[in-house]
C-alpha cells in the first residue's frame, strides 16, 4: 500500500468573497480620530478600501461659563444622575477635569459611550439593554432608577442635539438641567473625494448622525442610485430622510459593529 492515500470526494477550498465579503467597495467613512481608525481596520479586514474624510468636527460650547458652574456643581454633589449621550462629551469631562462623586450616578446613552467612560476614569450605571439611543435611554429610566422620583439631573448635550432624554425625563417630573458640553461644526472634505462621490466610485458611505447626514447631503449633493447608504440608528435615517438624504440600510443597533455588518449584508445580497 501507498505511503500517500489519494484524496477521494470533493475538496472544500475556502471562499474568499465569503473572507473578504467588501472586496472592492470602496466605504466613505465620515469620521476620523480613534473612531474614524476602528472602522476603517474593520473595513480592511472584510476587504474592503477605507476612505476616511472627516465631515465634522467638535468644537467648544459658546457658553462656557454655564459648563464651567454645571461641572462645579456636580462635582460638589448636585445631581443625582448625569446623562452623557456621546463619546464626544466624555472627551468634554476629562478636558475640564469633571469630578463625578460616588453619590451621582451615571447613565450612558450606549455601550461605545460607556466604553469611553471607563476608559476615561469614570463610571457608567446605566446603559440602555436593547436600543442604544436617547430614547432607549428613556425608555429604561424608571425601571433602571427603581422609581426614585424627582431626581435631579444634569443632562450634557451637543449644541444640536434633539433634547429627547432631558425633556422627556422633565416632563415626567424629574428637575433636569440641559447644560450645552460642545458644538458639531462641518468639516469641507477634499474635492477629490467629492468627485469621487459623484462620479459613482465610492460603492458606500456610512452616516453616523443626523450632522453628519446634512453634511453628505450638503457636500455631495445626490447621492448615486447604485451606491449604498448606511446608517447607524433609526433616528439617524428619520434625520437624513426629513434632510432629504436617501437611506438604504440601517444598523441593528448603534454601534461601529453593526452599521458595518448592515453593508456586509447589503453587499452579499447584490453579489
Amino acid at each position: 500500500m501507498s505511503e500517500y492515500e489519494p484524496v477521494t470526494g470533493a475538496i472544500n477550498l475556502p471562499n474568499p468573497r465569503a473572507e473578504k465579503p467588501l472586496a472592492g467597495w470602496r466605504v466613505l467613512v465620515p469620521r476620523g480620530g480613534p473612531w474614524g481608525d476602528s472602522v476603517a481596520a474593520s473595513l480592511r479586514m472584510r476587504g474592503a478600501s477605507p476612505i476616511v474624510a472627516p465631515m465634522i468636527n467638535f468644537a467648544a460650547t459658546d457658553d462656557a461659563p454655564a459648563l464651567e458652574a454645571a461641572l462645579g456643581r456636580l462635582a460638589a454633589g448636585a445631581f443625582d444622575w448625569v446623562t452623557v449621550t456621546s463619546a464626544t462629551t466624555v472627551d468634554v469631562l476629562s478636558s475640564h477635569r469633571a469630578v463625578i462623586p460616588p453619590t451621582t450616578k451615571v447613565a450612558a446613552v450606549g455601550e461605545s459611550t460607556a466604553a469611553a467612560l471607563i476608559a476615561a476614569g469614570y463610571r457608567a450605571d446605566l446603559v440602555p439593554s436593547e436600543d442604544n439611543s436617547a430614547q432607549g435611554l428613556l425608555d429604561e429610566w424608571s425601571a433602571a432608577t427603581e422609581g426614585a422620583f424627582p431626581l435631579r439631573v444634569l443632562a450634557l448635550r451637543s449644541a444640536i442635539a434633539k433634547q429627547v432624554l432631558s425633556v422627556g425625563l422633565a416632563r415626567v417630573g424629574h428637575h433636569v438641567e440641559a447644560v450645552v458640553a460642545y458644538r458639531t461644526v462641518g468639516v469641507p472634505v477634499a474635492q477629490s473625494v467629492i468627485d469621487d462621490v459623484r462620479a459613482g466610485n465610492v460603492r458606500a458611505l456610512l452616516v453616523t448622525s443626523g450632522s453628519v447626514a446634512e453634511q453628505v447631503h450638503g457636500q455631495f449633493g445626490p447621492i448615486p442610485e447604485h451606491t449604498l447608504v448606511a446608517a447607524i440608528g433609526p433616528q439617524t435615517k428619520h434625520d437624513a430622510e426629513e434632510i432629504g438624504l436617501r437611506v438604504d440600510v440601517v444598523a441593528s443597533d448603534r454601534s461601529a459593529e453593526s452599521l458595518i455588518e448592515a453593508v456586509v449584508k447589503a453587499a452579499t445580497q447584490q453579489a
